[in-house]
């Protein structure tokens, strides 16, 4: 073979193509990304010597796909992927891709492991129920376009992810579904007419009327068998070249065996015919697949909802205040500090604040809260919310990105794209399955032939049929599938793969205080100043101290000082003590009493003792004299405390207070929840600590919390609630996000994510009770083909529809 042609295909080398893949020691150039992707997996796999044993070279990737190979260039161009790549570090880039051509759980091991084995590939996840992939390299290893051409060698497509493509690419599917699904229902129909008069006349028919209805089944059979039937062979046989055994793979098998055999009789006039049979169990299994697939699709209808809340252009008046003109601008193109003109029952373009105007917010599909909210100038409005009652003027603040709403779809992708440990156990066991199934089949094969060869045929083929996995396959994922989007829907979101299931096994449920179980909206209740600095200086000077802080003492602070407040510098804030810095020269510290009064070493005044032994949060005012100031904090309870916790208790599962506040406190809020477990005055360090105490023990923790203090603690819990009005950081490491931050909506997810786990046991109880009832059976002959096709078809919908029984949950 010439040094300019490609080693695998034998095609010529574009000049500017270097794509090497070092064969039995030596580097042998291709000619494409496609024939390098499958030159490496054959290396890979240990097939090298493929090359000197081959007599002909295959097809070129490169000839055989050039406008898909072609168009994978441009994914390279950095303007190209800003709307679906990020950077993660110097080289490290994640892309969010959809792919298209996903049948099975196989497809997606398939997938996974032949790019995860690709130079410089450091991650790929793809979940089966969204056919989202998430996948992430090294720029300086290879490129994406580099992935893409990988994908598509081994009989795939892969996208930007985004909602109007996802969209159009399940249309596709549905469309072709239903027209595969329409053929083979019209075959199965005419064949049955032609196989039942035969069947009928029980031998009485001429030889020469047999043939001619053998031979017009034979017709109306071949559009079922290379149409309908197409994409269960084309599967099988990308599998069968990989060495890979996938659930399409025993399929293809049983119809083939089953169709070649019917069409020898057919030729040489001797022999069953199985036609009908053929043509019956490609229906049943189409219609079966057609209906997860409407299910499926269906269960996702809340993510993809989300995507779609905010729309293509909004009205920005470019010269507000002095000019209330509008102009029709594409909301992509929005800056923050834009005015814009939301009119009533138009959607919020993006997030920002009311500057003008008084109306009613539906958040329903972003909180999860049914109830419109009341917006009044100076209130943050989110984009993709809707604006009920009256026009607004609205100041841009967060665009793209930035905005609420492309933070909890971003969430929403993560938790899509992680795989729980239960799906991969149940994808490890169906790959497992398939290849003990064949080797079922080689055995009954083997001793029909022997006991009696004319049903060998039809046996092996029910054998293969009937205990086809797919049911296993889908049991787990499509069950959390359907529990994401429901969960989403009530204002609670999953944002970690795993949360669902962990969620539902929880043994201990911690509880912050501030912001969790209480409102988190304080306010000042009183002021006591102990020095020369009258109370409304110290209340300045507070609030100055605590200006960049989010703890809801700081804002309560803030608020009742006003908007003229002193310039502090060196700002210095300690997690869960409070904040040193300096204002005119002179040291203050606020926060904690024992933190405050360490600045200059005077023991707690006398009027303290009173108001801390009060019940509500005291922080003190202090610099190097001793103290200045005492700031009582008032907070109320969450209405929907109580019924959590009773409901948790009442579940058997132990309910823990950990909070950073004073023991008086926390004993307060304890009291009135029905709390017995309270550990007060506890530090970030000490609540991390606490955790990994009673993990210790064998406690499954659920954390719920909200702010930055509990960020420490949210990732080591093994599954965390955060707030979601809490800080940034603490919602990026919890598992879940409760958007609407009701605590009900939390107490129904309880209930929802117990229900979820409860029927991913029975449906994996229903898929191995199904095959180990029905393969005796098609062993023993008793299962005929299109019976099995039945079977397998309606133990995959059950699973279905049992796992949309998720959706349906009571609520008080």
């Amino acid at each position: 073979m010439s040094e300019d042609s490609c080693y695998h295909c034998g095609q010529p080398i574009p000049d500017d193509v270097d794509l090497p893949v070092t064969v039995a020691g030596l580097p042998r150039a291709m000619c494409c990304y496609g024939c390098q992707a499958v030159a490496q997996s054959i290396v890979d796999n240990g097939l090298a010597d493929y090359y000197r044993s081959r007599d002909a070279l295959p097809e070129s990737p490169r000839e055989a796909m050039p406008a898909i190979l072609e168009q994978l260039a441009l994914y390279d161009h950095v303007d190209f992927q800003k709307s679906f790549v990020k950077a993660l570090g110097e080289s490290e880039r994640e892309a969010s891709l959809l792919l298209e051509g996903i049948t099975c759980a196989a497809c997606i091991w398939l997938n996974e492991q032949h790019v995860g084995k690709l130079k410089g590939v450091t991650a790929v996840n793809i979940n089966y129920a969204t056919r989202r992939a998430r996948v992430r390299w090294d720029e300086a290893q290879i490129k994406l376009s580099d992935i893409l051409g990988a994908i598509a060698a081994i009989g795939y497509r892969a996208y930007p992810y985004d909602a109007a493509k996802n969209e159009e690419i399940s249309r596709k599917e549905r469309r072709e579904a239903m027209w595969r699904l329409w053929v083979a229902g019209f075959g199965m129909m005419q064949v049955m007419m032609y196989a039942y008069p035969v069947y009928i006349a029980n031998g009485d028919m001429t030889a020469d009327i047999e043939s001619l209805m053998r031979w017009a089944s034979l017709l109306l059979t071949l559009p079922v068998i290379f149409y309908s039937s197409a994409p269960f062979f084309r599967n099988a046989w990308r599998d069968l070249k990989l060495r890979r055994v996938g659930m399409d793979v025993p399929v293809a098998l049983g119809v083939g065996a089953a169709f070649v055999a019917s069409l020898w009789a057919t030729l040489v006039q001797s022999g069953e015919v199985y036609f009908d049979s053929v043509t019956m169990f490609v229906f049943f299994l189409l219609g079966g697949r057609y209906l997860e697939m409407n299910a499926r699709q269906k269960a996702l209808g809340v993510t993809e909802a989300l995507a779609k809340l905010l729309p293509a252009f909004a009205q920005k008046m470019p010269n507000f205040p002095v000019d209330r003109g509008t102009e029709q601008r594409v909301v992509a193109d929005l800056l923050p500090g834009d005015y814009v003109l939301v009119r009533a029952g138009d959607v919020v373009p993006a997030d920002g604040r009311i500057v003008e105007g008084v109306s009613c917010a539906n958040e329903a599909l972003l909180t999860g809260e049914s109830r419109p909210v009341a917006k009044v100038p100076g209130d943050p409005v989110t984009g993709g919310s809707i604006n009920a009652e009256s026009p607004l003027v609205v100041r841009v603040e967060q665009v793209g990105d930035g905005t609420r709403l492309s933070a909890i779809i971003q969430l929403m992708e993560r938790a899509a794209t992680e795989k729980p440990r239960i799906v991969e156990m149940a994808d490890r066991i169906a790959s497992i399955f398939v290849a003990v199934l064949l080797l079922i089949a080689v055995l009954v094969a083997t001793g029909w032939y022997f006991v009696d060869p004319a049903k060998a045929l039809w046996i092996t083929v029910s054998v293969l049929v009937v205990t086809c996995p797919c049911a296993l396959s889908l049991a787990t994922p499509i069950a959390l599938t359907v529990s994401a989007g429901a969960l989403a829907k009530d204002g609670l979101l999953v944002t970690r793969g795993h949360a669902i299931e962990t969620l539902a096994r929880a043994t201990h449920f911690v509880f912050d205080k501030t912001g969790t179980l209480t409102s988190g909206r304080m306010h000042l209740c009183g002021v006591q100043a102990t020095a020369d600095l009258s109370e409304l200086e110290c209340v300045a000077i507070a609030a100055a101290l605590e200006q960049s802080s989010e703890h809801p003492v700081a804002a309560a602070l803030r608020q009742a000082a006003g908007s003229n407040l002193p310039v502090a510098e060196q700002v210095l804030s300690e997690p869960g003590q409070g904040v040193e810095a300096l204002i005119d020269g002179r040291k203050f510290r606020i926060g904690r009493p024992g933190y405050a009064l360490a600045l200059s070493g005077v023991s707690l005044p006398s009027a303290a003792v009173d108001w801390l032994e009060s019940g509500e949060t005291v922080v003190i005012l202090a610099d190097s004299h001793g103290c200045l100031a005492l700031f009582r904090i008032g907070d109320e309870l969450r209405p929907e405390s109580k019924a959590l916790v009773h409901e948790l208790r009442a579940a058997g599962r132990h309910v823990l207070l950990l909070t950073g506040d004073a023991p008086s406190v926390a004993r307060r809020v304890a009291g009135e929840l029905g709390i017995d477990d309270v550990r007060a005055g506890v530090t970030p360090q000490g609540k991390y600590a606490c955790v990994k105490e009673l993990q210790a023990t064998g406690a499954v923790v659920a954390m719920v919390g909200d702010g930055v203090n509990d960020a420490p603690v949210l990732a080591q819990a093994q599954v965390s609630i955060a707030m979601g009005g809490g800080a940034q950081l603490a919602r990026t490491q919890s598992d879940f996000v409760l958007l609407s931050e009701n605590l009900d909506h939390l107490r129904h997810g309880l209930r929802r994510a117990r229900r979820t786990l409860l029927i991913i046991r029975q449906n994996l109880w229903w898929s191995f009770a199904y095959n180990f009832v029905a393969l005796p059976l098609a062993i023993a002959g008793y299962v005929t083909p299109w019976l099995a096709g039945i079977g397998m078809s309606a133990s995959s919908l059950l699973v279905v529809l049992n796992s949309l029984r998720i959706q349906r949950l009571e609520k008080d």
